[in-house]
């Protein structure tokens, strides 16, 4: 086999590689010679095949499995041999001339084809003693704790059904049903939906004129849409909702007690309160650590600075766009209600994508040296976390997936693998841990480059149901997984 360079331009490489016929008809006979004695033909007995006869039946597929074996195995053995790593998988380019494609089946001619790469830049690892790092960290206090608490205690309140009139607080069943124009709108109808007034479930002004109502009242409410409301056909209109009340119920006494608790699975009060802080510690935490690796990969971004592959970039230059024209769409906003034109967020998310990829080849390089390594039971406590998100008749389905391609389980892998990368860094450069108010902890930084990109300069629309909806559960109640 015969290798030659034919392009070596900073990490664009091309190599050309020719088998000689001699050396492909040497193979082909190789497996002439194993076929001979395996298979079965009429008319021969076993093994008394004529080679010859076998070539005129097989030659041409067998060539083909010579042909496709050379591919394969030459792209590892030459790259081993220069000593590079492709940044991806080699493009291989081969004649396409039938006329000279069938003479290489035959063993009449030379096969000749290219393999065209890019190569991952050496990368030497620093030192990171001198990077420092100031870590905003919030004390959870005993105030906070206790409103959440009471925001649990009042998600697990029982009601009892009154015969007056509806006040603030007090839980309202419902039907309704929304119009537009005296026409009603999809997704603007609900039967037996429970409201509370005042906890701001329902879009503004329709709890409020629940107030006075009782059990058998009907009423219509006019109510506009916010002008920001995601559904476009509903933003900024004036709809009438035709309400039936069912039943009012007030609110029994606010308790917080161990019975409470018991209520809630736990053995006491304090119990209740231990977890409730575990949990909002856990959720300041995190955003304690991702402001840190934000600095770190800072620091990392402005000590190593190098041309990254440009296929990689365009990969990953392509997720991001997709993922920002895919929000705008479903925000309803263009680049122009960004204040930002497409031209210039494309400079923007290209210096984005340019940066991670440095930064995840340093990454990279830097847990290979330190051989951190992924455990099978953090790859499969992942795999499940991942799978979990599926219906339950999916499940099976997802993971024989991923269990089935490497590549799918190497996007569950790499996450786990740069956040222990991340984990070994921050053990290891100089971290001073600041006192910081909850507003500062929770402020935006400017610059969020490695984060999910936005494409807002100002934030987007939130997302809204097309009708009343009731919101999202107490903080309290979820956990925080990004």
């Amino acid at each position: 086999m015969q290798v030659s360079e034919t392009l070596n331009s900073g990490l664009k490489r091309e190599i050309k590689v020719t088998v000689p016929a001699e050396d492909l008809e040497a193979r082909l006979m190789e497996r002439l010679v194993d076929a001979k004695d395996k298979v079965r033909l009429k008319g021969f007995r076993p093994g008394k095949v004529p080679i010859q006869h076998l070539r005129r039946m097989y030659g041409k597929s067998f060539m083909a499995e010579v042909v496709n074996e050379i591919l394969s195995d030459s792209s590892k053995s030459i790259l081993e041999e220069r000593g590079e790593k492709p940044a991806m998988q080699p493009e291989v380019a081969m004649t396409e001339d039938e006329k000279e494609a069938e003479k290489v089946l035959a063993g009449d001619a030379d096969f000749e084809f290219s393999m065209s790469y890019e190569v991952i830049p050496p990368i030497e690892i620093k030192d990171f003693s001198e990077i420092k790092i100031t870590r905003p960290v919030y004390d959870v206090s005993e105030e906070e704790v206790e409103e959440q608490v009471k925001r649990v205690a009042d998600s697990a309140r029982t009601y009892e059904a009154k015969d007056s009139k509806a006040e603030d607080g007090d839980k309202v069943t419902i039907d309704y049903v929304g119009k537009l124009d005296g026409e009603p709108f999809e997704g603007g109808a609900g039967t037996d939906s429970e409201v509370v007034i005042g906890h701001n479930q329902f879009i503004p002004g329709f709890e409020e004129q629940l107030v006075g109502l009782k059990a058998g009242d009907e009423k219509t409410f006019k109510i506009t849409f916010p002008q920001e409301y995601a559904a476009e056909h509903l933003a900024g209109k004036e709809a009438e909702f035709d309400v039936t009340v069912k039943q009012v119920a007030a609110a029994e006494e606010l308790v917080i007690d161990d019975e409470l608790a018991k209520k809630l699975g736990l053995e006491s009060a304090d119990k209740l309160r231990e977890i409730i802080r575990g949990q909002l510690e856990n959720q300041f935490g995190q955003v304690t650590r991702q402001k840190a690796k934000r600095q770190l990969l800072d620091a990392l971004d402005k000590v190593y600075q190098f041309e990254a592959p440009s296929k990689l970039v365009d990969a990953e230059f392509d997720n991001i766009w997709s993922q920002v024209t895919r929000d705008l769409e479903q925000a309803g906003r263009s680049f122009e209600d960004e204040e930002t034109t497409e031209e210039e967020a494309r400079e923007e998310y290209r210096k984005l994508a340019e940066r991670r990829v440095r930064l995840g080849l340093v990454l990279a390089q830097i847990g290979e040296e330190s051989d951190v390594q992924v455990s099978e039971d953090e790859m499969q406590r992942a795999l499940f976390e991942s799978i979990r998100r599926y219906p339950q008749h999916q499940q099976q389905e997802i993971y024989d997936f991923y269990r089935q391609n490497p590549q799918a389980l190497a996007n569950i892998r790499a996450p786990l693998f740069e956040e222990k990368v991340v984990d070994k860094l921050l053990a290891e450069v100089d971290v001073t841990d600041k006192k910081v108010s909850r507003e500062e902890l929770l402020a935006d930084d400017e610059d969020e480059a490695e984060e999910a990109p936005k494409p807002a300069k100002k934030k987007a629309a939130p997302k809204k149901k097309a009708a009343p909806k009731k919101a999202a559960k107490n903080a309290e109640s979820e956990s925080e997984s990004e």
